[in-house]
């Protein structure tokens, strides 16, 4: 078998992990397989071969320019990378993408690059993530597209996206333990210190609850007083009683205002609640569970698996800094930045 060839295709304001982090995870692969077929080929470029400097201030000398001739070798992996250097739609990088995209074997974005892949028309159809910021962005730009906000990837087809920024790195090894088999993609993961398969779901690095802060301050104020009292009771009756409306009255005006039903509201605050707890002090489930109004450790269990793929002994053990048993590593959650 051939060498596979990972292209990378690299822009002003690009962000520098995006790019890094996979052409690692690859290249690394290679190394594994120290030039025997089936490897890859890692090669970045820009639109005319300029350097780009990317949105940390670090300049990225590419390999060339991205291919035009309609006889060029296609990449059987073509990667479109995020940053803040998507916000701005670029027709000419736009119209590339839309005419080789498709002769890809694999097409691959991390975090906002899905909305490069959206603007060429190649996420049209198809299931796709992106940095959980942008996920309503997305799906509102690009209403052809089923976004789905909590994976920390997402394969369909012959297209994958990931989440933001080091999700790439989590796609980058699912694609080498695809083509070259899980001992390659291990051997890279222990190496690049990261897990081979990250346990949860982005839903568990959003710090900020994502859901819009109500127009009217009666509503505010709730929102408020939820934030500050997740072990309180928080039913509708008593919510709306607080906002002095009647409870479906309060029900249908704070879903209007802020995106989601009271009840959903409820559970992301007390999962964020938990999960603070859990990663900032050495309280007990259970005592953390009354904490957060959940009354059981079992409700709180459920709630956890529910949002965030893992249940809260197991979360604390990821990503509590010190509580890894001897011979594992742990890990702190990355805090998004938009």
């Amino acid at each position: 078998m051939e060498q596979r060839t990972v292209l990378v295709v690299l822009f002003d304001d690009v962000q520098s992990l995006d790019v890094t982090g996979p052409v690692e995870v690859f290249t690394g692969a290679a190394r594994c397989l120290d030039g025997a077929d089936g490897g890859y080929v890692v090669r970045t470029a820009s639109l005319d071969g300029a350097p780009v400097r990317t949105s940390s201030g670090l300049t990225l000398v590419p390999d060339g320019a991205l291919p035009t001739a309609p006889d060029a070798p296609a990449p059987d992996t073509l990667l479109v990378p995020g940053g803040m250097g998507t916000r701005s739609p670029d027709p000419e990088l736009t119209g590339w993408l839309r005419v080789h995209g498709p002769r890809a074997r694999r097409l691959v974005s991390v975090c906002t690059g899905a909305v490069r892949l959206a603007e060429a028309g190649l996420l049209e159809g198809r299931r796709a993530t992106t940095h959980w910021a942008y996920c309503a962005k997305l799906a509102e730009d690009h209403p052809g597209v089923d976004v789905d906000p909590d994976p920390i990837y997402v394969r369909d087809g012959d297209v994958a996206t990931s989440a933001g920024v080091t999700a790439g790195i989590d796609l980058a090894l699912a694609l080498v333990e695809e083509d070259l088999g899980r001992a390659v993609a291990l051997t890279v993961a222990r190496h690049l210190v990261v897990f081979l398969r990250r346990p949860g779901n982005q839903a568990q690095f959003s710090a900020q609850l994502s859901a819009q802060t109500a127009r009217r301050e009666p509503l505010r104020d709730v929102q408020q007083w939820i934030t500050e009292h997740p072990a309180g009771d928080l039913s509708v009756d008593a919510l709306a009683a607080r906002a002095r409306l009647s409870p479906r009255h309060f029900a249908r005006a704070f879903q209007a205002e802020t995106g989601l039903t009271p009840g959903k509201y409820v559970e992301r605050v007390r999962v964020e609640h938990a999960r603070r707890l859990l990663e900032d002090t050495s309280d007990g489930v259970e005592e953390v569970s009354r904490a957060c109004g959940y009354g059981t450790p079992e409700a709180m269990r459920r709630a956890f698996v529910k949002a965030l793929g893992a249940a809260p002994a197991e979360y604390r053990r990821r990503f509590r800094p010190g509580t890894a048993p001897t011979g594992t590593t742990t890990t702190s959650p990355t805090r998004p930045h938009p």
